[in-house]
């Protein structure tokens, strides 16, 4: 009953704002309208497929088959999951901040859906084809820090602070590479409009070009929407859900769907910046654009399947000593290779070679800390004997 007049709410809602339009806006602003409804449609969508992808690629490394009886090969459980969360009872505890608890969820997913009006999926498929596009989404991804930092603080609870002030902490740390790596695509394509860094690059990927750029931006990203293994900010074991801790039915929805969102949106803007985009023969634009981002996609379920979750410790230091200098340095690189105009091949051996060397110093230096001999703790009956 509560689905149906949810569903019947939601098209009364759409009709009114479709005849709004027309009556202030003309035919522009009702087509607009229409295409937001259809990109809404589309990344709901794809977070449903994305939530059976993970379930059936995690279930494959971990040995398991994965969801198997809603619908065939379980392809339905997305569906159901939906219905349970949206007909599920909403518990709100009588402590909390009630303005900033109901808008924190809206906090977060608003600035998530705002962002693809810049993306493309083909030459001629974008809401909005910005020629400061790369500006566009890189600002409008940043808002989400503020809807985390709502929830955990609206939640009056110790573990919802402390996710929420983790986020912050390693959404700002991780935005530095983000935005250079960004910026140094920007410099190669000599433009910021979206399409035309994906068009500039036809079969010369990028990714052979900026190997040491496609690593940091892609691990980056991770961090970014806290996906395994830099989901500190929510992690079970210590926090038990983070800022989200105090967050049940819809409004939990909420948050799931904005993390998928970003998380296609990561691949996406991996796929237009390094893998060309939606060039490819035979088939259409918009398949082979989906079959780029679902194949980024999987590596980043396969390495959420096989990499445990860093401290707090590691997951700060891995950006500020690790990922931060990197991208800088991968920038210096790219501006004195264009400068002084030497061969597009000086850009892949450049990338490799630090790539290499940076992975070996981090593997040495995590095997010295392993091999550093451990403080013995004398116990406090002897301590007080002394």
């Amino acid at each position: 009953m509560i689905l149906l007049v949810g569903l019947a709410l939601g098209v009364i809602g759409l009709v009114a704002l479709i005849a709004l339009s027309v009556y202030y806006g003309g035919e522009d602003a009702l087509l607009l309208v229409i295409r937001a409804g259809a990109l809404f449609t589309i990344l709901s969508v794809v977070v449903l497929t994305l939530t059976w992808l993970e379930r059936k690629s995690l279930g494959r490394i971990q040995q398991r088959m994965g969801p198997m009886r809603v619908g065939p090969f379980g392809v339905l459980q997305p569906v159901a999951d939906a219905i349970k969360l949206v007909v599920k009872e909403d518990i709100m505890p009588s402590w909390v901040d009630r303005p900033i608890y109901w808008l924190a969820p809206l906090a977060v997913f608003i600035p998530s859906f705002l962002v693809w009006v810049a993306v493309p999926f083909s030459s001629d498929l974008v809401l909005r084809d910005m020629d400061l596009g790369v500006l566009y989404i890189l600002a409008m991804s940043v808002l989400s820090i503020i809807g985390l930092i709502m929830a955990g603080w609206a939640s009056a609870n110790k573990y919802g602070i402390m996710g929420g002030l983790r986020s912050a902490a390693q959404l700002i740390s991780y935005e530095i590479p983000l935005l250079v790596i960004a910026m140094t695509i920007a410099m190669l394509a000599g433009t910021l409009n979206l399409t035309a860094i994906a068009e500039t690059q036809g079969y010369q990927w990028y990714i052979l070009l900026q190997p040491l750029a496609f690593v940091v931006f892609l691990l980056a990203g991770l961090a970014e929407v806290g996906r395994s293994p830099f989901d500190i900010f929510q992690a079970e074991s210590e926090l038990v859900g983070g800022p989200f801790i105090e967050y049940s039915g819809a409004h939990w929805s909420i948050f799931f769907i904005a993390e998928y969102i970003n998380t296609f949106l990561i691949a996406a803007l991996v796929t237009i910046f390094f893998l060309g985009g939606w060039s490819g023969p035979l088939l259409p634009e918009v398949l082979w654009f989906l079959i780029k981002c679902y194949a980024v996609i999987l590596l980043i379920f396969w390495l959420r399947g096989t990499l445990p979750r860093l401290r707090i410790d590691q997951l700060m230091a891995f950006g500020w000593q690790a990922l931060v200098p990197l991208s800088f340095l991968n920038f210096i690189m790219v501006a004195f290779v264009l400068f002084y105009g030497w061969p597009v091949w000086v850009h892949t051996i450049l990338g490799v070679v630090t790539l290499a060397v940076a992975a070996v110093f981090i593997y040495t230096r995590q095997a010295s800390q392993k091999n550093r001999p451990k403080v013995k703790l004398v116990p406090a009956r002897e301590v007080r004997r002394v």
